[in-house]
């Protein structure tokens, strides 16, 4: 049977990926235009060289493929709406010692709330995105390129969001999509992924919280007993699990290595141990989201991935005073509040829901 045509909003980030799922909407026959967010006013203060999402340079890059395919093209405007739901987020978070994803909030903020929503205003059917992911009947299933998979950052995602979304690269390799974007002639065919966070320009994100946080300096100290071995100049600098740049003023006796185990953003004192002190057997996570729009019987079995990229773990679920309970098989290591959970299936093959972890332990 034919897929209907529709008017498609295509999410041009000025990268391969969206570039041919921009194509792949007009070949299935729909109305496509495309739109390239601007999340900056100052978007010369944004990576250049393919390393951020959102230059200058993608902006040009995502209106040459939108003129090959024939197609209208615009840039809209959303740095108010990135600047709050964002990068005020993610200052926000370190502040209070959490450890944020600036890019799935992005994501959830940004391309399917403020994107969306201006799309359905405008009269559009769906958004469709770059992203490695499957939408089978309403539900979130993983990329068949599981090094590619951004299940996780789009986990975040309401069931009325996804009604309204479509991932024409979920059946595609990156290779399968670099090959597609070579063979109709797109110039970022061999384009970089973008990567790093992009409202840092040089990379340096403690030299931006520094900047934007203030200096807060305080103590580095030994969580067992509460011996200072070092100064710092602002505790947002630290996460959980954090080995390197303690600023330790000599080795501890064991001559073990030391990381970061906790962070209490009251007093601005980094507690650091050994390794085993980050050991996780529980996880509690608020803020959750079930991308059906309804919630599973509890407790239930199920895969759970707490980074971006791996760090997937077995076990049992439950919804306690809204939070969710997660009780793992075995213990994982460098867990941080502010994180986000997102729970598989057992098979880890579609999306159960997701929560911002608020403590682990």
């Amino acid at each position: 049977m034919k897929e209907p045509k529709l008017r498609v909003l295509a999410a041009m980030s000025g990268g391969v990926d969206s570039a041919v799922a921009a194509a792949l909407a007009v070949d299935a026959g729909h109305e496509v235009t495309g739109v390239h967010m601007a999340l900056s006013r100052q978007p010369g203060t944004l990576r250049t060289g393919s390393r951020g999402c959102c230059t200058v340079e993608d902006a040009f890059d995502a209106r040459r493929v939108c003129d090959l395919l024939g197609i209208p093209y615009y840039v809209w405007d959303f740095s108010a709406e990135f600047a709050e739901g964002v990068v005020d987020d993610f200052l926000a978070e370190y502040a209070a010692g959490r450890t944020p994803n600036p890019c799935l909030r992005c994501n959830e903020k940004i391309k399917f709330a403020a994107l969306l929503d201006r799309a359905v205003a405008l009269g559009f059917d769906a958004v469709a995105t770059g992203h490695h992911v499957k939408l089978i009947d309403g539900v979130l299933h993983r990329s068949v390129d599981e090094a590619k998979d951004q299940s996780y950052v789009l986990a975040v995602l309401t069931a009325d969001q996804l009604a309204h979304t479509m991932f024409p690269l979920g059946e595609m390799t990156k290779e399968q999509v670099r090959a597609e974007a070579a063979r109709r002639g797109f110039a970022v065919a061999a384009k970089p992924d973008s990567y790093d966070i992009c409202f840092i320009p040089d990379g340096d994100t403690h030299g931006y919280l520094v900047e934007k946080l203030g200096a807060q300096p305080g103590s580095v100290v030994d969580a067992e007993t509460g011996e200072v071995l070092g100064e710092h100049d602002g505790f947002f600098a630290y996460t959980v699990g954090q080995r390197k740049g303690l600023g330790l003023g000599r080795p501890a006796a064991d001559g073990k290595p030391r990381y970061v185990l906790g962070i209490e953003p009251i007093s601005g004192t980094v507690k650091v141990g050994p390794v085993t002190g980050l050991d996780v057997s529980v996880i509690t996570a608020g803020r959750v989201v079930f991308s059906t729009g309804v919630a599973p019987d509890f407790p239930f079995r199920t895969v759970a991935q707490v980074r971006a990229h791996g760090g997937n773990v077995a076990g049992s679920v439950d919804l306690v005073d809204g939070h969710l309970r997660l009780t793992l098989d075995e213990t994982i290591r460098g867990i941080a509040p502010g994180q986000t959970v997102v729970l598989y299936d057992e098979g880890n093959d579609y999306v159960i829901g997701a929560g911002t972890i608020t403590k682990a332990g």
